[in-house]
């Protein structure tokens, strides 16, 4: 892993007014604990936000640990004391439970403050039984020990609200955070098997700042027993948001890279055992998800040689960046070793192994057009890759009428998943420059995506793509004097390939041509129907196959 350098860390955390006011009401109030209801306790921010500060970076997200007393109890009394007290209106608190087995041992208040969102927990230490790392029991702890139960010293950091200043209790989260090292307090086994989650957080956390792992971190990341409970014991979907956030982090790729040297794919975007024992065939080299990745990353890159000095389309590249964009596909990047691998679900439908991972193995739904979008990417480029502009599909009537056809496919351009043509020609790049040989054979295959982008733009098919038919299968019923029926999908698209080949024409323009093809014995009725006919048959044939794959 290439070692990065670590931000400038502050010597001091320089408040907002909203969160000097904030630690000045929670000082205030645990005077006012003391002094009428004969309750001591402390208040200290912990964890990212102090973190953050430290570096310079705003955080709007603040959790509070309370010694001696428990997060509900706190925020509803403290709530109460910014009615009364300070006539300041507090959201509602939310009561969020423990949940021992997914590794969530504490019960937490939440709410907001002075437009902050706050989550009030207690000082924790735990009680274990004997060969076990399944705590027990969880009480009130001082803050060395709920330090030491942190993920990692970098996050273990206090700010104490009395005294205006950062606690160190483990006293290395300092010194890491200036020298940028990912640690954990305990002996990471010990940390990893409290939580299995911290292993890829620690992932996350080394992409965002650039931190080296610590030595002994990495070989524990790398255990077969910590792999084992980290695909077993936590929730997918806590996985899921942490893949999120490193998708849309700075840096997605050296997340991958992490993830490689680790060896965590497996354990990260797991597929069940029972889907994996019928699937076409096995995943193929994790190492190609990597190159897809760096691939993806070098042609996103102003700065990268990696494509030969051959700068991909601005075009492509401006769209791709967009935050969401460029996250899903780097996220499908990350899933290339399932490329192309299939198996029947209970129903005898086909599926991929793609899908499974993003739906089973990380929980992430339509959210960002994963669970839909990535799919569609896979699907576009079987569809694209490969295709220079000289080649007979895109020489049919007119070059505009078979490119414009091309890139309407739904897979390629759907508002509905989030697939656009832009970024589909980029994936599909990217799958093509996997096996790609020589610097030559890269140098030509960006020419050629360029050259196709041009001549979309050119074409002003750009814009075409979005474009609504002019008439629907009624309309054009209506037009030809014909009863409604299955042949209306087949004309339907035919009225899309005029519209493409008259960009400026009208929709009496294309009635017009409708009925002239009609009275010119050009549109055959019987014909009509034979290939709507024969396209149902192909989808019947398409799901009985699949049927008897079941059965046999």
């Amino acid at each position: 892993m290439t070692t990065r350098i670590a931000p400038a860390v502050q010597n001091e955390i320089q408040l907002t007014d909203a969160e000097d006011r904030l630690c000045t009401y929670l000082d205030e109030f645990t005077h006012h604990l003391q002094e009428k209801k004969g309750i001591t306790t402390t208040c200290r921010i912990n964890g990212g936000w102090v973190r953050d500060k430290l570096l310079g970076m705003d955080s709007n997200d603040i959790d509070i640990c309370l010694a001696d007393m428990m997060g509900v109890d706190f925020a509803e009394r403290f709530r109460d004391f910014l009615s009364e007290q300070k006539l300041l209106p507090v959201h509602r608190i939310a009561k969020i439970e423990s949940n021992p087995d997914q590794s969530k041992h504490l019960e937490t208040a939440r709410t907001t403050v002075l437009g902050i969102d706050l989550d009030f927990v207690n000082l924790r230490s735990e009680e274990y039984a004997e060969d076990s790392r399944i705590p027990t029991g969880v009480k009130f702890g001082t803050p060395l020990e709920d330090a030491l139960r942190r993920d990692l010293t970098i996050n273990s950091l206090f700010y104490n609200v009395h005294t205006r200043s950062v606690e160190d209790f483990t006293e290395k989260g300092l010194d890491d955070l200036r020298n940028g090292i990912i640690r954990t307090p305990l002996p990471p086994l010990e940390t990893f098997l409290d939580d299995p989650l911290r292993v890829i957080r620690c992932v996350r956390f080394a992409s965002r700042f650039g931190f080296e792992m610590d030595h002994d971190l990495q070989q524990a990341a790398q255990l077969e027993r910590i792999q084992i409970v980290l695909a077993q014991k936590i929730s997918r979907e806590r996985v899921g948001e942490e893949i999120d956030k490193m998708m849309k982090g700075p840096d997605p790729l050296r997340s991958m890279r992490i993830i490689n040297d680790l060896k965590l794919h497996k354990s990260i975007y797991h597929i069940p055992p029972q889907t994996m024992s019928i699937a076409s065939s096995s995943p193929k080299s994790w190492d190609l998800s990597l190159r897809a990745a760096t691939i993806l990353h070098d042609l996103l890159s102003l700065t990268s040689p990696a494509v030969d000095s051959i700068s991909l389309h601005p075009t492509l590249r401006s769209y791709v960046l967009q935050p969401g964009c460029k996250a899903r596909l780097f996220l499908a990047a990350s899933l290339y070793s399932y490329r192309g691998i299939t198996y029947l679900d209970e129903k005898g439908k086909e599926q991929t192994l793609v899908k499974c991972a993003i739906q089973d193995g990380l929980k992430l739904g339509r959210q960002n057009h994963y669970l839909d979008g990535i799919p569609a990417l896979y699907s576009a480029a079987d569809l694209l890759e490969g295709a220079p502009l000289e080649q007979t599909r895109l020489k049919l009537t007119s070059e505009r009428v078979a490119i414009g056809l091309l890139i309407r496919q739904e897979t390629v351009h759907n508002i509905n998943t989030g697939s656009h043509w832009a970024s589909s020609l980029v994936f599909s790049l990217v799958c093509e420059l996997v096996s790609a040989t020589s610097g030559e054979e890269v140098a030509e295959s960006v020419r050629r995506y360029n050259a196709l982008t041009n001549r979309i733009e050119e074409l002003g098919l750009d814009k075409a793509v979005d474009e609504k038919q002019l008439l629907n299968g009624r309309a054009i019923a209506c037009a030809v004097d014909e009863k409604p029926g299955p042949w209306m999908g087949v004309m339907v698209n035919r009225v899309i390939e005029w519209q493409l080949e008259h960009p400026e024409g009208t929709k009496d323009d294309c009635l017009a041509w409708l009925k002239e093809e009609k009275c010119a014995g050009r549109m055959d009725m019987d014909e009509l129907r034979t290939i709507a006919m024969g396209n149902k048959r192909v989808q019947n044939a398409d799901k009985v196959s699949s049927s008897k794959k079941v059965k046999r």
